[in-house]
């Protein structure tokens, strides 16, 4: 994306840039978007430069730089480059990307993919979805353009970044042991159209064929299944403490409590002695492949 619009000239707005706005109720958030906004204004008043000058210098309104030195804005990734072009802060001002790149996603997600980066097992299972770290950013912003009422594209991409950020949990080292169970309905669905759909697909043998994952996929056919009451989330840490959460236990709050762990974990074992084994997982999903 350029500093400004194509062709046009025109300096960038809120009109242009929508969606960007620091959560109040994000206490780190907003700190961190403060701290940047102040370092921002005090250098460019080091080298005199007024705000509407700046403006014009990165491509963007006198407004929006009041805002962004104010903290009530997120700078984006392109607007720190061009600051630390402009303001010669050699690499400072850039160096602040990967901070403020953490606050784009929701509250929420950062501190999933926190606990998810310090786990040593991750049991999942989803009734509805494929389950969102196993999603490909297309055909998770396919599904998150159909929620109803709409999101904004701005919104969409926020949630797709934050989706793939936790993705970082496959690359660790040591790798934490993950176990997925997947209903055969969400593979065999086009949502988003077949075009998503196959490279999902693809993408689901990669990860199946990765050492430190089991991936199971519950069929169609089954007569008893255990997971009819939604879906389970299962965090065990290097401690030998855990956190899980179900719709059905705690009204979907975490849960550390040891009993209620207990029933998560019971559940889920019996979910996963239902399903289809991993190879068989992988036969069924390659047969789908070649169907789509």
């Amino acid at each position: 994306m350029t500093a400004l619009d194509d062709g046009v000239g025109r300096l960038k707005t809120e009109e242009d840039e929508p969606g960007w706005e620091v959560d109040p109720d994000d206490d780190w958030g907003v700190a961190v978007v403060a701290t940047v906004g102040r370092q921002l204004k005090l250098r460019r008043e080091a080298v005199g430069m007024r705000a509407v000058d700046f403006g014009v210098a990165v491509g963007y309104g006198e407004d929006m730089v009041y805002k962004i030195e104010g903290g009530r804005r997120i700078p984006r990734p392109e607007y720190l480059d061009k600051a630390d072009e402009v303001l010669g802060a050699d690499g400072l001002i850039s160096a602040m990307k990967d901070d403020v790149a953490k606050v784009r996603y929701p509250q929420k997600v950062r501190a999933l993919a926190k606990m998810e980066a310090s786990a040593v097992e991750i049991q999942l299972y989803d009734p509805l979805n494929i389950h969102g770290l196993l999603q490909t950013p297309a055909y998770a912003r396919g599904l998150l353009m159909m929620r109803r009422p709409a999101y904004t594209q701005d919104e969409v991409e926020r949630m797709v970044a934050g989706r793939m950020a936790r993705k970082s949990v496959f690359e660790r080292d040591p790798a934490p042991e993950l176990s997925f169970v997947l209903e055969e309905w969400t593979l065999r669905r086009p949502l988003g159209g077949r075009a998503l759909l196959r490279p999902q697909l693809e993408h689901l043998l990669e990860v199946g064929r990765m050492r430190n994952v089991e991936l199971q996929v519950m069929p169609m056919d089954r007569e008893e299944h255990a997971g009819i009451a939604g879906g389970i989330e299962v965090l065990k840490f290097a401690d030998g403490s855990a956190v899980g959460r179900s719709p059905v236990v705690a009204n979907g709050r975490p849960v550390t409590d040891r009993k209620q762990l207990h029933i998560l974990e019971l559940r889920y074992g019996i979910i996963r002695s239902q399903a289809l084994t991993p190879r068989e997982s992988s036969a069924l999903i390659e047969y789908l492949l070649g169907e789509t």
